[in-house]
């Protein structure tokens, strides 16, 4: 088996799933050692509160009766007592407990001795660091001030160990003698050390420490194991993606990545890949019909300059014909630019490269100056126009585009509307909006072609009588369409065969925004 080298490694530690996994296992680590120290803090605790509340047995026990300090006349000296049932087991085993770790001294510091044994009371102290005399008085003096009747006292607790290293807990106060010398003027407070080792309790505390930790590294590894797998399944779309990015290519964009419904940022990257995925198909099938567009019609006109000039070549003999072949060639060459001129200018525009130069612009005065422009051609083809632009109509939008957005309407009306025809243009204002229509009382356009008349290229199948001049380019209505939609706008068209057009285009108004475009093709 081969082993994996340097190269291999590295692009593995580079990866988007092992990146994560180190970050899921770096704060699992930090998060199970945040555990085990607040674990073993609480334990900690909860072993100290448990000594404490065997100290505090064991001094309720020597305030309770087990412990007095009398004064003895005879020997004038103050004497301990120890007083418990031996017979009763369970004081028995309770005062031999208190005896283990004990110490009693007067407020200077003295040790005091049993009355019985004329022993220091002071046992399971060698092993101990003990308080200086001074200490001893100073918290004599500090519970004398904080004694109150009926209170328990002022208690002082200390964490020691021996000088062998076990780990004990002691608890200090003050015990009144019962019997005082005679003179005293109080009863004369004496320094009592209680103690216990709690060397099982640290036993407990390590053991647990020790399990503890040896259960971090395994569960380092199976959360590293889980957070792998998991960070392999989270990751399966991304790699679906990746996937399908490879098998796109400009023959085949129809693949989409099909959604897993969960709502998540998984879901919300395979929508937005798919939306560029539907940009790309449109843009490629904007750039395959413009190149379909493009080589159709001027296939047309090059073949008929080609054939119009091979005719001349071998047939012509006067310098009439040839002059007649070259004119007629000029011809489809002036109308090869046209094409050529029309089809970079709507490139332009679709493609975002024309930049709009809007400012207010009166649509009432546009309407006004187009009519009597357009008043000659309409009276040579004998056809009635009429304007109807009275009130102010103000919208935002570049004067020249509109220019050409309502000449292309209007030629295209006088173009196909007969002799005798009437041709109607019109603008002012509609909720906020600024209404032009053109209508006519033209041949109409057949209900199928509807759809398809705002498409390049697209020209409505006329008449066989139809005469030369009807023959346009079929880009018109594309950059009517165009237009209207750079300018936030809409519109609907509306046609009945044998009885006219009328479109209608709706623009904001001055100050109006607009947020959608709405390209609607409506017929009655």
């Amino acid at each position: 088996m081969k082993l994996p080298g340097r190269r291999d490694l590295r692009r593995l530690s580079r990866g988007l799933r092992f990146r994560l996994t180190a970050s899921y296992a770096l704060f699992f680590a930090i998060l199970l050692t945040g555990i085990a120290g607040l674990f073993r803090e609480s334990l900690t605790t909860a072993l100290q509160n448990q000594t404490d509340s065997t100290l505090n047995d064991y001094w309720a026990a020597v305030k309770g009766g087990f412990l007095r300090i009398d004064w003895d006349r005879d020997s004038d000296k103050y004497w301990a007592n120890w007083y418990y049932d031996e017979d009763d087991p369970e004081e028995k085993t309770l005062a031999l407990d208190i005896q283990k770790v004990f110490m009693i001294t007067d407020q200077y510091g003295h040790v005091i001795q049993d009355i019985e044994t004329k022993e220091d009371q002071i046992r399971g102290f060698d092993d101990l660091p003990k308080d200086p005399p001074s200490v001893i008085q100073a918290r004599v003096r500090e519970a004398l001030t904080a004694l109150r009747p009926g209170q328990p006292g002022k208690a002082f607790r200390v964490t020691t160990r021996s000088h062998s290293g076990e780990p004990f807990r002691l608890r200090a106060g003050i015990i009144l003698a019962q019997h005082d010398r005679p003179g005293a003027t109080a009863h004369e407070p004496f320094y009592v050390v209680l103690g216990t080792s709690y060397a099982n309790y640290d036993k407990i505390l390590h053991d647990n420490w020790l399990v503890y930790v040896s259960v971090i590294p395994i569960s380092l590894i199976l959360g590293s194991l889980l957070g792998w797998f998991m960070a392999g399944r989270a990751l399966t779309p991304v790699r679906e993606v990746a996937q399908t990015a490879q098998r796109i290519s400009g023959s085949n964009l129809s693949l989409r990545i099909p959604s897993r419904q969960a709502g998540d940022e998984l879901d919300y990257l395979i929508l937005t890949f798919n939306r560029m995925i539907e940009r790309l198909e449109a843009s490629f099938q904007q750039m395959k019909q413009f190149s379909t567009d493009v080589s159709h019609e001027l296939r047309t006109p090059i073949t008929a300059i080609r054939g119009q000039l091979e005719v001349a070549l071998f047939t012509a003999k006067t310098t009439e014909q040839y002059r007649e072949a070259i004119f007629n060639a000029l011809t489809d060459i002036d109308r090869l630019s046209q094409i050529v001129r029309a089809l970079l200018l709507l490139s332009q525009a679709e493609s975002g490269q024309l930049a709009l130069q809007k400012s207010p612009l009166d649509i009432r005065e546009v309407v006004q100056d187009l009519a009597e422009q357009y008043q000659i051609p309409a009276e040579a083809a004998g056809i009635h126009l009429s304007a109807d632009a009275a009130a102010k109509c103000v919208v935002y939008a570049d004067r020249v585009q509109i220019e050409r957005m309502i000449t292309n309407l209007l030629s295209n009306a006088i173009k196909f509307t007969p002799e005798g025809g009437q041709v109607h243009i019109s603008a002012r204002t509609v909720d906020e909006h600024a209404e032009i229509v053109v209508e006519d009382t033209g041949r109409g356009i057949p209900t199928e072609h509807l759809p398809h008349i705002f498409d390049r290229f697209y020209r409505v199948p006329g008449s066989n009588a139809a005469s030369a001049h009807e023959q346009g380019l079929g880009l018109g209505l594309s950059f009517v369409a165009w237009i209207v939609k750079v300018h936030k706008g809409t519109i609907d068209v509306d046609s009945h065969p044998g009885r006219g057009t009328r479109f209608t285009i709706k623009l904001p108004a001055a100050g109006v925004g607009a947020d959608t475009l709405e390209l609607t093709t409506q017929s009655a």
